[in-house]
């Protein structure tokens, strides 16, 4: 009977696992498969971060030539203050030590070296923070002042979320990285491999899973199949996830399978069903599905194309099941909401639809099967995997991965859980959209929804239809305003260095960005230098986006990213800091008014956009006309009934006043009473917690069997206040 050990190596996050074990766990489970999994990125982090670790790491320092880096002495002048407050802050930044908050945030606990230089700078952030939020980046930064040391004095390819990234990176050869892998263990190398061992004895398995999502997990993922190729030749190993799938796609290094048995790619359901069948002798090796291997000492891929992949529906639910999940440490390293969500706190991640439903993005590596190939699942079953994560986890907050989650799905998901009465937080990758009404958003928000993130990315009408976006800088305003004033917090990826990119327009995007921030409707952005890449239309069709590649040669193991030279022949590299620390001041709404030009330290034209541009697109008039298939839904709760005689004039008439109780207040409404009756029984019917949803045209057709002019009484006053008090049109 196979069984499986799968591991994500160090190192991607430190507040929650990497989602891709539990993900194939969850599959396993479904086929009464036995597995374990282990995320050795937090194991090797916790290792070394506590009063044990440290001293060791202390001791190998000692032991070394004297550095004259002024940071690195001052470290180890104080090393004891470190051993001795280490444990303390790791229980502080797993949330089991909340009361630390306040000794930490009086600065005289922690040991300060360069990290904390910053702070000046950033005094003034900290008053929107609470006590927990500022010890929390405090602590950060004293693990970063730790990291600092290990990175001089240690091991120079140490990082939180990455190691030896740099030998990941564009590998178009496996050289340097195989060298490196004939060098003695480094120090993390010597913590992560004993680990490991402990964990390879613990699950006795008969199959290694390694999943490599980043390039700062490559090098760690082939250390620990060397150990074990080494040590447990009876193991087969396979490696997958989201690495091999976009660089290792024409692998043809046969050194790699020194290491490797298998490599998969893509979805890892059947490729890894099909692999457990050839191990037990079930299945032939060339029945095997998206597969490298050797055979004949020659690289082989083979892919049994006859065997269909898993629907979204067949593969379970993720189980975390053997992570630590009360482990994971939450820090806040900078300043910047959405990047906070990223790195603090524990999220449960899940996948509303497979790939992505507009697959056009020009940047975007739309021809690989995980984004090609767009399927949803449906709500209800969303919802059930919701209800089982929260039970195994404890926790309550989804992170949804979507390339980009469908507006329509995301409406049923948000309807299903207020159904369910669930209390759930989420958040999720968008695309700017126009389906993104004021009323979906009020919508998304009352069933937890907290925060969107969405590719702005250049903010230039040209660009964006020459990225094939199917958006508009005018729409984009509209929808962050829409999420804004919904309560939803909104976080923008912003991309310069897109081929035929001008100067001037990368000014105008920058005041784009500018007038969207003083707008208010963006509370959150990051700005990422355009990357060619090999499975994106402009990196399969160059010409037709003005660049050349500079090199036609496929390298024989990783092939994704592509140097290449822009008919415009501007250096683009140049703009980084400006649009970065612009960004920054932009995020903690001030220097508006700053001329762009300051900003820079090199000459920039100046922008074409009207400074009222942004201003003008939020206040351009609405089209108010509602479809009849819309469909209307009502948030709120029963309303308390009074009957009333109102006169004017001498004539008299029976009118009813409904209030309602929402959580922040009560409010009343005045109607006659026929009227009135057909409203209550209306609201009972629609009220959001009902299974069948009601079109407008059927509230129409309902609404005049027995009273007359539905549309008068529709965009009547009373009417209009229920609309700002959760009466919805989707």
């Amino acid at each position: 009977m196979t069984k499986l050990f799968l591991i994500t190596p160090p190192f991607t996050q430190l507040n929650t696992p990497y989602p891709a074990t539990a993900y194939i766990k969850g599959f396993l489970n479904t086929k009464n498969i036995s597995a374990t999994q282990a995320d050795l990125g937090i194991e090797v982090i916790l290792k070394i971060f506590s009063k044990q670790g440290l001293t060791d790491l202390f001791a190998t320092v000692n032991q070394q030539p004297a550095s004259d880096n002024p940071n690195i002495q001052r470290i180890i002048a104080l090393q004891d203050y470190y051993i001795n407050t280490i444990d303390a802050v790791i229980l502080f930044l797993q949330g089991k030590n909340p009361t630390l908050a306040l000794p930490i945030c009086q600065e005289d606990f922690l040991p300060e070296a360069s990290r904390f230089a910053q702070l000046e700078e950033l005094d003034w952030a900290f008053g929107t923070m609470g006590t927990q939020d500022k010890a929390k980046h405090l602590a950060t930064l004293y693990l970063e002042d730790i990291s600092d040391l290990i990175v001089e004095c240690v091991d120079e390819n140490f990082g939180f979320s990455r190691y030896a990234e740099r030998l990941g990176r564009s590998a178009n050869s496996f050289d340097e990285l195989y060298q490196s892998l004939q060098q003695e263990h480094t120090y993390i190398d010597k913590i992560l491999i004993q680990l490991l061992e402990e964990r390879i004895k613990e699950a006795n398995p008969t199959l290694f899973l390694i999943s490599v999502p980043f390039p700062g997990n490559l090098y760690a993922a082939f250390r620990s199949a060397q150990f074990v190729k080494k040590h447990f030749p009876h193991i087969k190993i396979s490696m997958g996830g989201g690495f091999p799938n976009t660089e290792l796609r024409s692998l043809s290094d046969k050194r790699v399978f020194e290491f490797f048995d298998f490599i998969t790619l893509d979805d890892g359901e059947m490729p890894i069903e099909n692999l457990i069948e050839h191990i037990e002798g079930k299945r032939e090796i060339q029945d095997l599905k998206r597969t490298f291997t050797l055979i004949n000492d020659e690289v082989k891929y083979i892919n049994n194309s006859t065997c269909r992949d898993y629907k979204q529906s067949e593969v379970g639910t993720p189980d975390y099941s053997d992570l630590p999940l009360d482990k994971y440490i939450s820090v806040i390293e900078i300043v910047n909401p959405m990047h906070r969500m990223w790195s603090d706190g524990r999220w449960n991640k899940l996948t509303m639809a497979h790939g992505c439903y507009w697959g056009k993005c020009t940047f975007c590596d739309i021809s690989l099967d995980y984004i090609k190939i767009y399927e949803p699942v449906a709500a209800n079953l969303l919802c059930d995997r919701m209800e089982e994560l929260i039970l195994q986890t404890g926790q309550n907050g989804f992170h949804f991965v979507d390339e980009a989650a469908p507006p329509a799905l995301m409406r049923a998901l948000a309807l299903e859980i207020l159904r369910r009465k669930l209390t759930v937080t989420w958040w999720t990758n968008i695309r700017f959209e126009k389906s993104f009404s004021k009323d979906l958003c009020i919508l998304l928000k009352a069933s937890g929804c907290i925060a969107v993130s969405g590719g702005l990315e250049v903010a230039s009408d040209r660009l964006l239809k020459l990225i094939d976006k199917g958006v508009t800088v005018e729409q984009v305003a509209k929808v962050t305003r829409n999420f804004t004033e919904s309560g939803i917090m909104v976080h923008a990826y912003l991309m310069y260095g897109y081929p035929t990119q001008t100067i001037q327009e990368t000014i105008d995007s920058l005041e784009m960005v500018r007038q969207l921030f003083e707008a208010g409707v963006l509370q959150s952005g990051f700005w990422h230098q355009f990357a060619m890449t090999a499975h994106s239309p402009v990196g399969m069709y160059p010409e037709k986006f003005g660049v050349l590649k500079e090199t036609e040669n496929i390298g024989t193991f990783a092939n994704n990213d592509i140097n290449y030279t822009d008919s415009t022949g501007i250096n683009h590299d140049k703009f980084s800091f400006g649009l970065k620390k612009s960004l920054f001041n932009f995020m903690h709404g001030i220097c508006f008014d700053y001329p762009l030009q300051d900003w820079f330290e090199f000459k920039i034209p100046k922008t074409k956009i009207p400074e009222d541009f942004i201003f003008e697109a939020l206040n351009a008039e609405e089209d108010f006309k509602i479809k009849p298939t819309a469909k209307i839904v009502w948030l709120g709760g029963k309303p308390s009934v009074e009957d009333f005689i109102k006169s004017k004039k001498g004539s008299s008439w029976q009118m009813m006043g409904l209030t309602f109780h929402d959580k922040k207040e009560s409010f009343t409404i005045q109607v006659n009473k026929n009227e009135g009756e057909w409203l209550v029984e209306m609201l009972k019917k629609i009220s959001v917690s009902n299974s069948k949803t009601y079109s407008f045209n059927e509230l129409k057709t309902d609404f005049e069997t027995s009273l007359e002019d539905f549309e008068l009484f529709w965009y009547s006053k009373p009417i209009h206040i229920l609309r700002d008090f959760g009466l919805l049109v989707l």
